[in-house]
């Protein structure tokens, strides 16, 4: 089975990574482009998905991509991590490693073992352990070492991991277009009517909770999921 949103209230969850008091003498500019101008090393997709996920507020309050900034707004980057997140330290964690050649490698991710830093969990995570046994792993779009994909903290199953810029890469794009397959076992509480079928969402963070996920009808809302079921 496989399993982004636009909050207009600001709580204590979120943690300002970016702040721009906007100057006098500012032009009307898309927001995508006036922050690629300001944050260093910013793509415009990073900031398109940051806006869809409602991380983007001008006046507290969250704004699509398009929208334009204009003299005395205040932009600010809200995420549910504190900017001590992006901070990798690496600690001497085993790894289950399946396969591995020069380029990649599968790692099989035990149950109740957190993919990457986050809210809560800074230290003792599968990133923190591939910081010490790998150097120098390509960075994905989100400044983490060598990751692909990522699984629950409860969920147990492979990981593929990047050991190149050109694995990344081609890895990153296989996921995107959706020519890899994932297969996941579930135990499921209830009764499944239906032998077998499909669930379609977008997914994106909850309105209220931004800890937890959310599916919306509303397709300019989060990431598209798609999910085939056979009991």
């Amino acid at each position: 089975m496989n399993s982004n949103i636009d909050s207009a209230d600001l709580d204590e969850e979120l943690f300002e990574h970016y702040r721009f008091d906007i100057p006098k003498g500012q032009l009307l500019l898309r927001i995508d482009k006036y922050l690629m101008n300001m944050i260093p090393n910013a793509t415009r997709n990073k900031i398109q998905n940051a806006a869809t996920a409602g991380d983007i507020y001008v006046n507290d309050l969250p704004v699509k991509s398009n929208h334009r900034v204009k003299p005395f707004d205040v932009v600010r980057i809200m995420l549910s991590h504190p900017p001590f997140e992006n901070r990798v330290d690496p600690e001497d964690i085993p790894l289950d490693i399946v396969y591995e050649d020069d380029s990649l490698l599968l790692v099989n991710k035990p149950p109740n073992f957190v993919v990457h830093p986050g809210h809560g969990n800074y230290t003792g995570t599968l990133v923190n352990a591939l910081a010490f046994h790998f150097k120098d792993l390509p960075m994905n779009s989100s400044e983490r070492p060598g990751l692909v994909h990522r699984i629950d903290k409860d969920t147990s199953g492979l990981l593929v991991i990047a050991k190149t810029e050109t694995a990344m890469t081609h890895l990153a794009k296989q996921f995107e277009n959706k020519t890899t397959e994932r297969e996941y076992i579930a135990l499921v509480w209830g009764n499944v009517v239906a032998d077998e079928g499909t669930i379609e969402g977008n997914i994106a963070r909850h309105v209220k909770d931004r800890m937890q996920m959310a599916v919306f009808a509303d397709p300019e809302i989060g990431k598209p999921a798609v999910t085939h079921y056979k009991v």
